[in-house]
């Protein structure tokens, strides 16, 4: 079994919006540490500490992990031949996927925490945010924070129904915090699906290699794709909705990734049966 045909059938167009693609998700990457750096300066004024900075840079460290997971997919399915995969290369290619799962397993827990650092956040008495002193912020939405001054605190003070939480000296209204936690909501339900899509892969990854065999998953796995996908994209639609530009794209441009690394499995799996054509049904 190889690669070849996959790889003559492919323009060099084609490569160069697959590529693209990956590019534009590592240079996410940077833009997601620019939005936490300051976000993390407010909900971690005092410092740093070991613990609390996968808690701060959750998005960053799962966008990075994540697009180093893509390019071994890319490598599995599309790059190396299949005999290449084996000894050195394949020990080398598990150790950084391990390394990755790792991150992405942590980045994960830093969704929750995130999470739960919103269910700290309870109704106050407090009606004049001018008369507050300190370093109080106001929290529009998920990782934007507003320093409230003179010339703003009275606008805020106007929203009514607030929310604070003294611990960090951060307060929001009714329906900013409603939709903050619907946001930290959807971001642990789309890393969820994200950990399912890669065990997925995975799964098609080592049935190719004829290292895996599982009769329900030829049978059903369109259909277990087909929802988890759609998790995805509801995902990406909520967070358009929400005008959070940076997730929507991120989450776009995922989708596109993983599908034509799903074209690379597809036509792997094509190219497999074209050379075993008198393979029995299993």
């Amino acid at each position: 079994m190889t690669k070849t045909i996959v790889k003559h059938f492919h323009s060099w167009g084609y490569q160069a919006f697959k590529y693209l693609v990956y590019g534009l998700l590592a240079y996410n990457v940077a833009l997601f540490f620019q939005e936490e750096s300051l976000a993390a300066q407010v909900t971690f004024s005092s410092g740093f500490t070991f613990n609390s900075i996968i808690e701060a840079f959750s998005s960053t460290i799962d966008t990075g992990a994540w697009v180093v997971l893509l390019l071994l997919f890319e490598l599995e399915t599309y790059v190396l031949e299949d005999n290449k995969i084996h000894g050195a290369t394949k020990w080398s290619l598990h150790g950084v996927r391990i390394f990755c799962y790792l991150f992405i397993l942590y980045a994960f827990y830093g969704y929750c925490t995130k999470l739960g650092l919103l269910n700290g956040f309870s109704v106050t008495t407090i009606t004049d945010l001018c008369s507050l002193g300190g370093n109080w912020q106001y929290m529009t939405t998920l990782n934007e924070y507003v320093p409230l001054t003179q010339e703003n605190c009275q606008t805020f003070s106007n929203a009514g129904g607030l929310f604070s939480n003294p611990d960090i000296q951060v307060i929001t209204n009714s329906d900013d915090m409603f939709s903050t936690q619907g946001l930290a909501w959807v971001d642990v339900i789309n890393a969820g699906a994200w950990l399912f899509v890669v065990f997925m892969l995975e799964l098609d990854v080592r049935i190719q290699l004829g290292r895996v065999n599982s009769v329900f998953w030829t049978n059903y796995s369109h259909l277990i794709k087909g929802i988890v996908y759609s998790i995805l994209l509801i995902a990406a639609i909520f967070w358009g909705f929400e005008g959070d530009f940076i997730d929507f794209w991120d989450a776009f441009l995922w989708l596109v990734a993983f599908f034509l690394i799903e074209m690379n499995v597809f036509e792997w799996q094509a190219e497999t049966a074209q050379d075993t054509p008198d393979a029995p049904n299993e």
